[in-house]
């Protein structure tokens, strides 16, 4: 009896754990290009995904020199507005599914 219990407690612990992965299972990728300037893709950051000032600036390097940078992680429906919001700010970002 003891097993069927503690197989029971592995099958819910492991239900949970997967149900916490799928729901961040996305991230929102900024862009690098050739017309945008730090200062507006820092403003961005901070005005759209919440970002303090430090964590905006170093997002910027690192989209700067790497080409691209995954700026925040969630589920779909949190990012979708925040990558919309920064596409019309003239910024280019994408959502892409984390592989699990």
């Amino acid at each position: 009896m003891k097993a069927t219990a503690t197989n029971t407690d592995s099958l819910q612990s492991e239900e949970t754990d997967v149900l916490t992965l799928t729901e961040n299972n996305c991230r929102l990728i900024v862009w690098n290009d050739e017309v945008n300037t730090f200062e507006w893709v820092i403003e961005t950051l901070m005005e759209v995904c919440g970002h303090a000032h430090e964590q905006a600036e170093q997002c910027a390097y690192i989209i700067h020199f790497q080409g691209k940078y995954a700026v925040k992680n969630g589920p779909y429906d949190d990012l979708k507005p925040q990558c919309d919001a920064i596409t019309e700010r003239g910024i280019n970002a994408t959502i892409e599914v984390i592989a699990v």
